[in-house]
């Protein structure tokens, strides 16, 4: 397979959505650096206020993983506007630099992705260069990946079939979606992870409850794919 080259943000913001097989919303999304070849891509929801440290540590800590990485590319998806000099989520990159520093690696660029637009996170807010997120349709890695045949979702979100059985069932499941998106990612992930475990040893076919539950974890990538890497 021939390697791809990286040139312009519409090239990165084109392999970040043919990697992540979807469009990022209210995300974090990093890359890892070495030798100018990119490493691992990680996708995270960007944090509650007051969360910026930890957040940041668990970042670094996902990304330090990569032995070979010496930086780290970064771009923040979200609808929050750029007023003037105040950059969204600014408390979240300046955590995430300290962190990253304390394990060694430096962050190369930042990109502000927003609703249209696609900027430097830390360029003139003023004077510097926006480009429409058009340009992702008609940049060299996006043609590569299509030809390649891959495509990009709008969304990671996955759709429920139609259901047989009665509303009160999807109620139920729709229900437990929204209270596990009010818990913090590692309560969400360990009450998710102590459920699986329970229903993997059990000798008894799961009850409706736990059947709820499932289906509403398994709604979440992140905790998705933690309940499929715990089966062996």
């Amino acid at each position: 397979m021939e390697p791809l080259t990286i040139k312009t943000p519409a090239d990165v913001l084109s392999f970040i959505g043919h990697t992540l097989g979807f469009w990022p919303k209210e995300s974090l999304v990093c890359i890892t650096l070495a030798n100018n070849h990119v490493g691992a891509t990680l996708r995270v929801d960007l944090p509650k206020p007051g969360t910026e440290i930890s957040y940041a540590k668990m970042v670094a800590g996902y990304l330090s993983h990569d032995t070979s990485a010496e930086g780290v590319l970064f771009a923040v998806y979200t609808s929050e506007p750029r007023n003037g000099d105040h950059k969204p989520h600014a408390a979240t990159i300046a955590a995430l630099t300290g962190a990253l520093a304390e394990r060694g690696l430096t962050i190369r660029e930042g990109l502000l992705v927003g609703d249209q637009t696609v900027s430097q996170y830390d360029g003139d807010p003023e004077n510097g260069v926006r480009l429409p997120l058009s340009a992702t349709q008609s940049s060299e890695i996006n043609a590569e990946f299509v030809y390649r045949g891959s495509t990009i979702e709008t969304t990671n979100r996955i759709t429920l079939p139609a259901s047989t059985k009665e509303s009160q069932a999807l109620d139920a499941v729709e229900h437990r979606v929204a209270a596990i998106q009010g818990l913090s990612l590692w309560d969400a992930m360990e009450q998710a992870r102590t459920l699986w475990t329970k229903m993997l040893e059990a000798k008894t076919y799961p009850d409706d409850e736990q059947t709820i539950g499932l289906i509403a974890n398994l709604q979440f990538p992140a905790i998705r794919d933690q309940l499929m890497a715990d089966i062996p």
